[in-house]
């Protein structure tokens, strides 16, 4: 039996900014992809291939902010997963290309993903310590 804890306002919040950045992931997708239909030619640049990996991504991302959303513990590993792609994303845009606002700004928004989801409501709900099931006086094996 699956326990769905209602998941506190931090982890709700991180829901919603994960949430807009898979959307964004899958926006990409739909850009390249019409781009490629359009005929755009970018050397090296298999814009196809970049969609299909978009595609993917974005999913996973934007299934990561609906499971945070309706309390499914799983979100977590995936949501903070992303905000460390996007970490080093943010370095790369600031330091590698030298475009520092918006490295600096991903990087702001991206530090702030990760508090809400480190932060001590979020890491009690991620521990199951909320749920009923998670007492002293259940001796027997956990069964999540």
């Amino acid at each position: 039996m699956v326990v769905t804890v209602p998941s506190p306002a931090a982890v709700r919040q991180a829901a919603i900014v994960v949430s807009l950045e898979g959307a964004a992931g899958v926006v990409a997708a739909v850009w390249y992809v019409v781009s490629g239909l359009l005929g755009t030619r970018e050397p090296g640049m298999n814009l196809f291939g970049t969609a299909g990996w978009f595609v993917v991504m974005g999913s996973a991302v934007l299934a990561a902010g609906w499971a945070l959303w309706t309390g499914r513990q799983w979100g977590r590993g995936l949501a903070v997963f992303a905000q460390l792609i996007l970490l080093g994303v943010a370095w790369y845009v600031g330091v590698g290309s030298g475009q520092w606002v918006p490295g600096v700004a991903l990087a702001l928004v991206v530090s702030a993903v990760l508090a809400l989801l480190f932060s001590p409501s979020a890491l009690q709900w991620a521990t199951g310590q909320d749920s009923p099931d998670a007492s002293a006086d259940n001796s027997g094996p956990d069964t999540r």
